[in-house]
């Protein structure tokens, strides 16, 4: 199937202040193609002319397994691999070492949109749309019952396939991907990668603006976390290109207004009026670029021994194949190469599933595992089938790479832990103090349900005194009894402007707010940005939550979604009065789910 077709996009180009939102004479003239190629069966014949570098080899490890996806090894070998389309998982077996699957698949779990996989602890977790479950894998490889610990992931849209993966530190890390193209989107945990612990009971978002980064994995020597993000469609057929990201806590990578290395996007608008550039300012670049289009999936460190030693701490993604490129891309595996845990290049590793000179393929891949001696088996969810890739002449070291150090990921992770109150600490150290109250709760009396994330989440309603020589005033929410997290940040604004006193309740939840005007909220521990509700763990004893209201002397100069310890350390020498209003909130019913 093939068309082209123009698109006009008429959008706000790059403001360098506050200004216009739509309709500020940006012009763009973009030609975009619609490419599908052909699905051919994959015949003996197909396979045979597959390519991959000189000492390697290819063949199927099991065929017919119609709409194979992820795919995740269990330190015995045993193979799982999810069926979106069957809704299902299945399992695979090599016992006699042959390089072929001994049985057809068996089915050990079912659920709609199955997709991503993950092992640990001897247990499998399994990701749908909305849901994550976990089920304790048996001597045989079979499952016990499967339990949900998450119900309440977003709602998929556009990006529906969840992926998890524990990382070095054993949290759970789950990507979720974005509702839509580019849009701005409502649910703060889409178009992000959230981390939480293994039962499911917390979370919180490591890192956003990603746009679908369904590959991702550790270096196995430095412990960093590094992801594959699907490009922008509709911006022509070399534009996104696919973005190989570091992927750091707290950190913004762009989506949906800024991509690459810091191109804007012409026709998105940033909410509370931030301008592109401010927005681009708060973003990370691409590290490295690959193919537009190519549409990269499942992401691997190579840890094994049965490659050569200079494929060892290199990565390996699979690329499903273009849609929206005149010239198809992707429908290979790539091979990234690694120097001292920096990313060199990208290159193509297996290629020869286009074919017809791209008019057809025979497979897209998706999965990608390490079995334990060291083959490389790739998923195609095309025709069903699971290829192995092996090394001709077995690297002579046979170690495997140890797991990857958890440093990088604790260090990232704790900042911000066990430290006092704002009030209490020395940034915030004033001679003046502030009367702070709410017309929502009095002092040292409970929160009502509707400021809690149990019910509305809405912020409450905040008034103050005036301070003679203020220039903005800040306010931050902390909790000193939430575990582990203490205190856990709750609300983070600054900027409030000299002349406004009071807030009003209910607060947008986004970076900039118009109303008071040009005030900028940060993020709180779980890496929302705006107000985040009380939320204790049920049958606790009552938690305090603590408002605290600074008046400084100048406003501060720091980006939208700053951190708590940011602003402090701005505001530390400027904090002419302080205040604090502290209220209580328990939660004794288990809401549903």
């Amino acid at each position: 199937m093939r068309l082209r077709v123009l698109w006009m996009a008429l959008a706000c180009a790059m403001p360098l202040a506050v200004s216009a939102q739509q309709g500020d004479g940006t012009r763009e003239r973009v030609q975009i193609s619609v490419v599908k190629p052909d699905k051919v069966e994959a015949t003996d014949a197909r396979i045979a002319r597959l390519k991959v570098p000189g000492g390697f080899a290819v063949a199927p490890f099991a065929t017919d397994l119609k709409n194979v996806r992820v795919i995740v090894v269990a330190p015995d070998g045993t193979i799982y691999a999810s069926r979106r389309d069957q809704g299902d998982v299945i399992m695979l077996r090599d016992a006699n070492g042959d390089g072929r699957a001994d049985a057809p698949p068996q089915v050990v779990l079912a659920r709609a949109g199955a997709h991503g996989l993950a092992i640990h602890d001897n247990k499998l977790y399994l990701a749908t749309v909305k849901e994550v479950f976990v089920a304790d894998i048996r001597s045989d490889g079979t499952l016990g019952e499967a339990r949900m610990i998450i119900g309440d992931l977003p709602d998929g849209g556009q990006h529906p396939n969840r992926t998890l993966a524990f990382g070095p530190d054993g949290m759970l890390y789950i990507s979720v991907g974005s509702t839509c193209n580019t849009c701005n989107e409502t649910h703060q945990e889409s178009a992000t990668m959230l981390r939480g612990s293994a039962d499911g009971k917390s979370r919180g978002i490591f890192a956003s603006g990603l746009r679908n980064t369904i590959g991702f994995d550790w270096h196995p020597q430095t412990g960093e976390l590094w992801g594959m993000d699907h490009g922008i469609d509709f911006l022509g057929d070399n534009q996104q290109p696919e973005e190989l990201n570091l992927l750091q806590h707290g950190k913004l990578y762009g989506w949906p207004h800024v991509y690459g290395r810091g191109d804007i996007h012409p026709q998105t608008t940033p909410p509370g009026e931030l301008s592109k550039q401010q927005w681009k300012q708060m973003s990370v670049p691409m590290t490295l670029g690959y193919t537009a289009h190519a549409a990269p999936m499942q992401m691997l460190f190579y840890r094994g021994g049965q490659f050569p030693a200079e494929y060892r701490g290199d990565a390996f993604v699979t690329m499903r194949g273009s849609w929206n490129r005149d010239k198809p891309s992707g429908y290979e595996v790539v091979r990234i190469r690694y120097r001292d845990g920096k990313p060199q290049a990208i290159e193509p590793f297996l290629t020869g599933f286009l074919t017809d000179g791209g008019r057809t393929h025979f497979a897209r891949p998706v999965g990608l595992a390490i079995m334990p001696d060291g083959a490389l088996l790739v998923g195609d969810d095309a025709n069903g089938v699971i290829y192995r890739v092996s090394a001709t002449r077995p690297s002579n070291d046979a170690e495997r790479l140890g797991p990857p150090p958890a440093t990088e990921m604790t260090t990232q992770t704790s900042k911000g832990i066990g430290v006092p109150l704002a009030a209490a600490r020395p940034e915030t150290q004033a001679r003046g103090t502030i009367g702070l109250q709410s017309a929502s709760f009095a002092a040292n009396a409970p929160i009502p349900l509707r400021h809690s994330e149990y019910a509305d989440g809405v912020s409450p309603r905040l008034q103050w005194q005036a301070v003679e020589g203020a220039q903005s005033y800040a306010l931050i929410m902390e909790d000193p009894d939430a575990k582990p997290i203490t205190p856990f940040v709750h609300w983070v604004i600054w900027n409030i402007p000299p002349n406004v006193h009071t807030l009003p309740e209910g607060l947008q939840e986004q970076h900039r707010l118009t109303e008071p005007e040009g005030a900028l909220q940060g993020r709180a521990s779980n890496g929302r940005v705006g107000y985040y509700g009380p939320r204790p763990p049920v049958s606790d004893p009552p938690h305090h939550y603590h408002f605290q209201i600074l008046a400084l002397d100048r406003m501060l100069d720091l980006p939208p979604g700053a951190t708590r310890d940011e602003v402090l350390a701005a505001a530390k020498g400027h904090v002419l009065a302080k205040g604090t209003l502290v209220g209580t909130f328990r939660q004794t019913q288990q809401p549903l789910k």
